[in-house]
């Protein structure tokens, strides 16, 4: 089958905008948790959020909107968009540029986009309201594609003139690692020679305080306590929002282009917990199946595993899960791989996560580093047996493993490895 390598990465996220303060950010643990203006209210019990700096997107009205100046998006294209199709649409440059892609090169039939967003619940909010308090012809005629789940990979393909493969995917926080996995397939199934994967989420009080009611949030006040995966003393995850997008190739067009490459992406697996709509099952039973076919798929053996970006999202029930999991592969005390969650620096990113998790995996190939977990003062006892870094190591791995997981039981685990 085919080989296929990621060839360029556009990153804006809460640690960073582009991939050197990213790897900067992943290498110091410097985190992008604050004091979220909008939440420091009375009646909201939540404080603390890991929003995107450097743009101002909140209005309702795109009119209004500010994003860094390198970045042009002609007015008539922001009017289809959601705050996080912006987020897209600049990871999307920065990724096309990474890549060193012309035009040519993307918008052909050989060329596709995979995309996962949850939409914008505010702008869906915005435009119900509106329908029902001044009429159906007050809204606008781009409401629909501009809130609605699909809208980043409308918006994308659309503007970019991409001419393949296209689809959106909705799998809650598994759902842009499904996109990696599917547009792996297409790529060694012969379907496409290239295909951009994005993950995409607004990150604002919208997209975000609902999940108070599930008590999945962080009630912290301190921003450098609130995300602290596999800590005893967790309580919740702390949202963001942004965007990741990654180019894959296959072997004969990086040969073709003598383009550069990050890593080798190698597998992927998939598998479900069918225990319940919203906790992983207590003994990650779907996500070790996960990793299993990941392992199986790439020909890969767990002990040669050096690194792992777990899903880990600062929750007592989920960690646990995960930490479960991976004892029951992960077995040799010597071979046992360095884990960390970057979800204590970012904040956890919903269907973004995936994406920006699989980027993250692909800088620290091939700069050489792996990240370690922020914030843990005292371990959960779960961890033991298992090596969960609390600090960068200097080394770089070979092979890579991602986790991901979400509502329904849904989960995904990709291999990343070293090219050679």
């Amino acid at each position: 089958m085919p080989r296929v390598f990621i060839t360029g990465i556009g990153f804006i996220t809460s640690i960073g905008n582009d991939a050197a303060t990213v790897s900067a950010s992943l290498r110091e643990l410097r985190h992008g948790m604050e004091l979220y203006p909008p939440f420091q209210k009375p009646e909201i019990p939540v404080k603390v959020a890991a929003p995107v700096k450097d743009f101002q997107i909140d209005s309702n009205d795109p009119e209004d909107w500010k994003f860094p100046a390198r970045y042009t998006i002609k007015r008539e294209i922001l009017r289809g968009m959601a705050p996080h199709g912006v987020f897209a649409w600049c990871a999307m440059q920065q990724a096309i540029e990474d890549a060193r892609l012309t035009e040519a090169d993307w918008s052909n039939p050989h060329t596709g986009l995979y995309a996962a967003s949850g939409g914008s619940p505010q702008l869906m909010g915005y435009m119900l309201h509106r329908m029902h308090t001044q009429g159906v012809m007050r809204c606008s005629p781009l409401g629909i594609v501009a809130s609605i789940s699909g809208t980043v990979n409308f918006n994308l393909v659309a503007h970019f003139r991409i001419k393949g493969s296209s689809c959106g995917f909705s799998s809650a926080c598994a759902s842009s690692s499904h996109a990696l996995g599917y547009a792996y397939d297409d790529l060694v199934l012969g379907r496409q020679k290239r295909m951009f994967v994005v993950g995409a989420e607004d990150g604002n009080v919208d997209s975000i305080l609902p999940f108070a009611g599930m008590r999945a949030l962080s009630l912290q006040r301190d921003p450098a306590l609130a995300s602290r995966p596999f800590d005893a003393a967790r309580d919740g995850f702390v949202g963001t929002g942004g965007a990741v997008v990654l180019v894959l190739e296959t072997e004969d067009e990086v040969a073709r282009r003598g383009a550069r490459v990050y890593c080798e992406f190698t597998g992927w697996g998939q598998a479900s917990d069918g225990h319940n709509v919203a906790i992983s099952h207590p003994e990650g039973l779907g996500l070790q199946a996960a990793i299993e076919l990941a392992l199986r798929s790439s020909g890969t053996a767990p002990e040669e595993v050096d690194y792992i970006n777990a899903h880990a999202t600062s929750t007592p029930i989920g960690d646990v899960s995960e930490l479960r999991a991976m004892k029951k592969i992960f077995r040799i005390p010597a071979a046992r791989p360095a884990i960390s969650s970057t979800k204590a620096l970012t904040g956890h990113g919903l269907s973004l996560a995936g994406a920006m998790e699989s980027a993250f995996c692909a800088l620290a190939i091939r700069e050489g580093f792996m990240p370690g977990s922020a914030h843990i003062t005292r371990p959960d006892p779960e961890c033991d047996g298992l090596n969960i870094i609390r600090s960068t190591l200097p080394a770089q791995p070979q092979v890579v493993l991602n986790n991901s997981s979400g509502f329904g039981g849904a989960n995904v685990s990709l291999v990343f490895r070293r090219a050679g």
